[in-house]
Order: structure tokens, then sequence, then C-alpha cells
């Protein structure tokens, strides 16, 4: 049976509401403040939000396998802090690979406390989050660190383009390209939706959940510490809190591209649309002029909103 027009228009709105959303955000802003449709200010919210949606994509897989990392902001000021300091000691390569690893140890051991020992991951996350800030302050002292020289090739991987597009921009486009052919189109990515949806059931079809969820967190920190080269890199310096707060920026625009927040679905690409709307509201506060107090509590309504919108959708699908 075929749909009219009218119905495939309404399933396209139901299906891409975000994106339509994200839309909508936009042209509020440019109504509002005609110096936020500038082609310069578009270019800095993609410079902005690139880190954001490097780490979501991580955090994607985790929560799309049932879980969260709420130790990412940590492991975002650790990598930091690692990569500035190592950098003038080390050298760039070196200390850029360094911060790789960290990023990978980090999720080896949430990933083995969740998945083979079968503990809640928001209580070993959130365990890990004030392990690694604790690490952070070891590390530095409790300083900020810097870069000697500011004019080093490393610098540019934040500050630089081509062709008018940063090189974060570029960087993030690749890690959500990759990221989303490895949920969409391969063995693993199908087995952490099936994991998300139903991890008893998986174990009993040979799934090996616990190696999924590990591989998930691994994932997740290797994004983080990529997220953090790209941060870092820009100002050429780092503080100890310098992921504070990063955790929930990353969470938010998970949840509003989409992903069940029970785990077993979720988009790479609706990621991105859901990160890209936090930066919109963030850039366009600060140019209307909205204090910052009122920006957190307008990010917080709309984080309710979603998971409001996420159990109700998971509901009506049960009930299907």
């Amino acid at each position: 049976m075929s749909l009219s027009r009218k119905e495939r228009t309404a399933l396209i709105l139901k299906n891409q509401a975000i994106v339509v959303a994200m839309f909508a955000v936009f042209l509020v802003f440019a109504l509002l403040s005609p110096q936020f449709s500038t082609r310069d200010n578009v270019i800095l919210i993609f410079r902005q939000v690139a880190t954001i949606a490097v780490m979501g994509c991580g955090m994607s897989f985790v929560i799309i396998g049932g879980n969260f990392d709420l130790s990412v902001g940590s492991l975002l000021s650790l990598c930091c802090v690692m990569c500035i300091s190592l950098h003038d000691t080390l050298g760039p390569i070196p200390a850029i690979l360094i911060t790789v690893v960290v990023g990978i140890a980090s999720g080896m051991v949430c990933g083995f406390l969740v998945g083979y020992l079968r503990l809640n991951s928001m209580i070993v996350t959130l365990g890990m989050m004030n392990v690694l800030q604790a690490l952070t302050l070891m590390f530095t002292g409790g300083s900020s660190v810097t870069l000697m020289n500011q004019k080093v090739w490393f610098t540019q991987i934040g500050k630089g383009s081509i062709a008018g597009i940063p090189y974060v921009t570029i960087i993030m486009i690749v890690c959500i390209a990759l990221y989303a052919i490895l949920l969409n189109k391969t063995v693993f990515g199908h087995h952490v939706l099936a994991v998300g949806s139903n991890d008893e059931a998986c174990r009993y079809s040979g799934i090996n959940d616990k190696k999924v969820v590990l591989q998930t967190f691994v994932l997740s920190g290797v994004s983080t510490a990529v997220g953090a080269i790209m941060l870092c890199s820009r100002g050429g310096a780092a503080q100890n809190t310098m992921g504070q707060g990063y955790e929930f920026d990353v969470i938010t625009g998970v949840i509003l591209g989409g992903a069940n927040l029970n785990g077993g679905s979720g988009s790479i690409l609706k990621t991105l649309v859901g990160v890209m709307i936090i930066g919109i509201l963030k850039n366009g506060f600060v140019i209307i002029g909205l204090p910052y107090y009122l920006q957190w509590l307008a990010q917080c309504l709309i984080i309710l909103l979603a998971v409001w919108i996420s159990i109700k959708s998971a509901r009506k699908k049960a009930l299907a």
C-alpha cells in the first residue's frame, strides 16, 4: 500500500525530527542576531563542537551497548595535561601516542569492571571519574601546563585550517564516518546493538557480551583521547579541570541524537546533529547575551526533554 505525499512528508518529519529541530534552532538565532549566521561564526561553531562530537562517537557505542561513561570529562583533563607536558619532553608524536594509550587503558579498566565483573556502569565510571581527576592533579602538582614554544606544528591541529575548513572539523568528520561504518556495516556494530537490546539473549546466541562491552568502553577512551589532542592543541596549554562538564555535553548530544537510554538503538550521524544543537545553543546564547547560569538551566531543560521523549518512545515500542 503506497503512502500519500502528505503521509510520506509526515513520516520523514517524524524520522528526521532532530534534524528539523537543529535547523529550527539555527533559524531562531539567525533571526535574533545577524552576526550568528555569518560564515566566520558558523566555522567557529564547527570548531567548538569538534571535541564533543568526537567524544560523542565513542559515547554512542557505550550507550547503545546499554551503559554510561561518566568518566570522559576527567579522562579528557588527564589526556590534555599529559599531551602538553610530554610534548616538550618527548616530542609531539610520542606525546600523542601515549595520550591515546592512556585513553585505551582507562577504557579497558572501565570495560573490564562493567563487562566482566558485571558492575553498574554509572557507579564504576563515577568512581573512575574521581580516580582520573586525582591522577591529573598528581601528574601536574595542581598547576596548569603550557607549551614552551607556541609555534610548533602541534598547535596547528587545533588552530589551523585548509581552504577555510579547520583541521579539527576534518578530524571530526573522519571520526564520525569511521564510527558510523563501524556501527552500521560491521559484525561488531550489530553485536553492540544486540547486546544493548538484550545481553542475556546474546549470551545464549554465542555473542561474547563481556568482550563487546569492554570494546565499547575502549572506543570511548580512544575518542576522548583524540578529543583531548584536538582541544589542548588549540590553546597550547591545559588545566587540571579542562574537561569538567564535558561528560554532560557529550551525553546530552548522544541522547538528543535519539540513542535509547536502555541501549539497543542509536545513530552516530544523529549524535552529530545532537551535538550541533548543543553547540548552536551555546554559541547563540553568548551572542544574544544570555547570562551563563541561564545557559546551564536551558541545557538542563533540554536534556530532561530529550530523556522524556526517549522514555516515551521506548514505551510506545514496547506496547506496539
